[in-house]
């Protein structure tokens, strides 16, 4: 029997407090019992997303609530700016391109963060561009984006900034309204530890300007079907109320722990991940490393199969490389319910696949750095 260690960028490990309330008897959802769970997560989710905002939930993997913040601010032939340091940045693209939205595209090298002054000029020459969208902690190749810098930027013009943080959430501290952010969408399947399902989305009042103009199609993630439906805590659709009910207990954990500590936690990890890889020659594939994903360069002779023995072999599940880096390097998570004796396992097995697939290097090595940076913090 092998136990599984997950260690991948999303979905996380869910703790047993909060996988226990799924398993509690269905509630129907236009309750007055449901009603409070709601606005107590709709509170709480506030608190995370550090806003004043209404978040609305909706249910969705995260591209979902990506889609919803591209129909519900534009319409046909707008100008956007999207700002992308790699997979889920061009993301963005792809959604605004499907609807006829004129975007111009500020892309970096891969492993390189996005730049405020790059995008300070291109607003500049193009005074047209209602929203600037863009990707908080980019999981495809680890690196974090100075979102502060850019929603400084970007408040001093009419456009609205919309972040990506469905990764980033929780782990890495973020701030939506002192960063200035108009626009937040996030999911469940990462910090929040929680199931894949649920996806969030928070606007600031420049943000609804917009909504009200929109002139795209939509109907199901109708952004004004929501703010209505808040107003009596509920959904304007069956949501997935199990998943909510388990998201309280996620939220109220966060709260306890208190959400600085959990960004303190994610920090430590981070920095003890990447001085693993380092020990044992692994270079860190990110110039601006973030706090929930560590990436490093792997051999591409061996890239390919390090993942796939890791996890048939001992039941640790990492990330390897997407579209252009696939095979190129491996990504280890350290966010949500993962915690120091799971990165421990992580590198001790990883050191092991390694050495079976002839890699030079000495056992242990990796795994006495990790330790020497969790008893020094």
């Amino acid at each position: 029997m092998k136990k599984h260690y997950l260690l991948t960028p999303g979905p996380t490990p869910v703790p047993p407090e909060v996988a226990l309330k799924e398993a509690l008897p269905i509630i129907h959802h236009r309750t007055s019992e449901f009603g409070a769970i709601f606005k107590d997560v709709s509170e709480g989710l506030k608190y995370v997303f550090r806003t004043q905002n209404d978040v609305f939930i909706t249910s969705s993997s995260g591209t979902g609530t990506m889609e919803s913040a591209v129909v519900n601010l534009l319409s046909a032939g707008d100008e956007v700016i999207v700002a992308t340091s790699g997979n889920f940045g061009d993301r963005w693209i792809k959604i605004c391109e499907v609807y006829g939205v004129i975007v111009h595209s500020i892309s970096v090298e891969w492993g390189k963060a996005v730049s405020s002054i790059e995008i300070e000029k291109v607003l500049k020459a193009n005074p047209k561009v209602k929203a600037v969208y863009t990707t908080f902690t980019e999981t495809s190749t680890g690196v974090v984006n100075d979102i502060k810098a850019i929603g400084e930027v970007v408040s001093k013009t009419s456009a609205v900034l919309v972040v990506d943080a469905i990764s980033g959430l929780v782990g890495q501290e973020f701030h939506m309204d002192d960063w200035k952010v108009d626009v937040t969408v996030s999911g469940s399947q990462k910090g929040f530890m929680l199931a894949p399902g649920l996806a969030f989305v928070a606007l600031s009042p420049k943000a609804w300007g917009l909504v009200e103009e929109s002139k795209l199609p939509k109907f199901y993630f109708d952004y004004k079907k929501y703010k209505k439906s808040l107003i009596t805590s509920e959904t304007p659709f069956t949501p997935p109320v199990s998943l909510i009910v388990a998201l309280q207990e996620a939220i109220r954990m966060i709260k306890e722990h208190t959400i600085e500590q959990v960004w303190a936690d994610c920090r430590l990890l981070a920095k003890a991940s990447r001085a693993g890889m380092k020990a044992i020659g692994l270079e860190l594939f990110a110039e601006n490393p973030c706090d929930v994903v560590t990436s490093a360069k792997v051999p591409e002779d061996i890239g390919g199969k390090i993942v796939k023995i890791l996890r048939e072999k001992y039941g640790v599940s990492i990330a390897g490389g997407q579209g252009a880096v696939k095979g190129k390097i491996i990504r280890f998570a350290h966010m949500g319910y993962i915690g120091k004796a799971d990165i421990l396992v992580g590198f001790s097995c990883l050191e092991m696949v390694l050495k079976e697939l002839g890699y030079k290097l000495e056992l242990g090595k990796s795994v006495a750095a990790v330790q020497e940076v969790l008893l020094n913090n």
